[in-house]
């Protein structure tokens, strides 16, 4: 018997699996297709990615640094705010590389990593999680002490355990423009019904545009004006759904979940893989998988780490639907150089941040 179970191989359930790994324990992770494919997230990421990847990682994922962002109001030729540093803020990487670099670090950390296993069913029981999972030899079933659901806003695993969904989901859509770009800037559009659009040049690898709104809203409209708005054709459309807010509890009697099963993602950008990666390192601390009811250590642990930036978080992003002239009143005043670290929205209230506001005005 295993001592967790781990569904979903993406950054969350891959960092999970190698430190749980790394802690001694028999860990087993199935991913139902190929490890990255098919991409359904963004590549932007902060500078803390490469604390997670290893020696050597940023030569091979890195796509470009990125100093700042224009905000804008209106389309692509309206008027634009920066917002920057003196010093790269953040990174676009190759994100279906990053995930196969995650999980074959668990794979060196002794984690039994396997990709093509689709999970059917999830059978907890008083003593044990049993999964059927269909993979290419056919039905297997695989038992352990607990279940981390690391498989997404749709889990499988959170349904099993009775668990209750985050607080909205959002419909994400990407794109491609395969033009190399180098500028060190990104491009966010307050255009999009509660939520926003983007622009981010990716360096040789071109650049990416996306979308992200609540349902019932026209996404494929005000994705098809954004591009229009650029003058671009683009290629390989994904789209996916995002979890915005947590749920009062993503733990359960015989597992617990991470990263977008469990809704932890930023609010304001509805990135998530720095916040799953911290929280499956909160996981593999805490949880003993001979002692269940240790998974309450873990619930309390991630919460004291990204509640307080979540919250804040989702005041942030009532900011997207204020009236125009009040958006454009408050980037002219506050766009300039600023201090904020882009996964710590709290760091606005930090001294870095105020300085740089001040020493610009």
């Amino acid at each position: 018997m295993y001592d967790f179970a781990v569904v979903g191989v993406g950054p969350a359930g891959a960092r999970f699996a190698r430190r749980a790994a790394e802690n001694g324990h028999r860990v087993i992770a199935l991913e139902q297709g190929e490890i990255g494919s098919p991409l359904a997230c963004s590549g932007h990421v902060s500078r803390d990615i490469w604390s997670f990847t290893g020696e050597g990682a940023r030569e091979r994922l890195a796509q470009n640094e990125v100093y700042g962002a224009r905000f804008h109001v209106d389309g692509p030729g309206g008027r634009a705010y920066p917002f920057y540093k003196d010093e790269p803020v953040s990174n676009v990487i190759d994100r279906v590389a990053l995930d196969r670099h995650l999980a074959e670090l668990a794979r060196d950390a002794g984690a039994d990593v396997r990709d093509h296993h689709t999970v059917t069913d999830v059978d907890v029981r008083a003593d044990r999680v049993v999964l059927t999972a269909s993979g290419p030899d056919g039905t297997v079933e695989f038992e352990a002490k607990l279940v981390a659901g690391c498989d997404g806003p749709r889990s499988r695993v959170r349904d099993a355990l009775s668990l209750p969904e985050p607080d909205e989901f959002l419909h994400g859509v990407l794109a491609f423009d395969d033009e190399p770009d180098h500028d060190d800037f990104v491009d966010v559009h307050l255009t999009a019904p509660t939520f926003f659009a983007w622009r981010i040049p990716r360096g040789d690898a071109g650049v990416e545009y996306g979308l992200a709104a609540p349902p019932g809203v026209e996404v494929k409209k005000h994705f098809d004006d954004l591009v229009a708005g650029y003058d671009v054709s683009v290629a390989n459309r994904c789209s996916g759904a995002i979890p915005i807010g947590p749920p009062e509890r993503v733990t359960g009697d015989r597992g617990f979940l991470i990263g977008d099963a469990a809704g932890q993602t930023k609010p304001f950008t509805g990135g998530g893989i720095l916040y799953g990666m911290r929280c499956g390192d909160h996981a593999a601390r805490e949880i003993d998988p001979d002692h269940p009811s240790t998974v309450r250590a873990y619930e309390r642990a991630w919460r004291a780490d990204i509640e307080r930036d979540q919250a804040f978080g989702h005041r942030l992003r009532q900011a997207y639907s204020l009236p125009e002239p009040v958006q454009r009143i408050g980037l002219r005043a506050l766009s300039g150089e600023i201090g904020v670290h882009m996964d710590r929205p709290t760091s606005m209230f930090t001294r870095e941040h105020i300085r740089a506001m001040f020493s610009m005005k």
